[in-house]
């Protein structure tokens, strides 16, 4: 009777290992941006309530320099200065809103600024509503979309 081995062989244990690791070089950077952006969204969240209240504010007041975080009458939320979450600070002036995140995000800030009010030289043509121009470093780290 002839003894037959099943198996593989080292040589074909050392390529699948290769193969997994060159896999893994691949996917460990990348699923590390991911999860940044995962946790950068929860900036852009926090300013969704002050986009809105800029936005209310501005047809109150028809003027955005009266639109800061914290005034009274103006419906503005009042800014974080403290970190909360992701988020190390969130400020609003002159209906700018800017908030950065915390070192997990790498201290990334999103930027929002009104566009389209009538003392700004960025107002579209035609009379078209508010709009809001993204910018920060969030935007070079690929964070945000602008």
């Amino acid at each position: 009777m002839v003894k037959t081995q099943k198996g593989f062989t080292l040589i074909e244990l050392m390529i699948v290992i290769a193969i997994i690791g060159i896999l893994a070089a691949v996917a460990v950077p990348q699923y590390g941006q991911y999860t940044k952006r995962a946790k950068f969204s929860e900036v852009i969240t926090a300013t969704a309530s002050a986009k809105t209240a800029v936005t209310l504010c501005y047809q109150e007041q028809n003027d955005i320099d009266l639109c800061d975080g914290g005034v009274a009458g103006t419906g503005v939320p009042a800014d974080i200065a403290a970190a909360q979450g992701v988020i190390a600070t969130l400020a609003t002036v002159d209906g700018t809103i800017t908030a950065t995140g915390t070192a997990e995000v790498d201290g990334t800030t999103y930027i929002l600024t009104p566009v389209g009010t009538d003392d700004m030289a960025t107002k579209p043509a035609g009379g078209e509503p508010m709009g809001w121009l993204v910018s920060g470093s969030c935007v070079d780290a690929n964070l945000c979309k602008p």
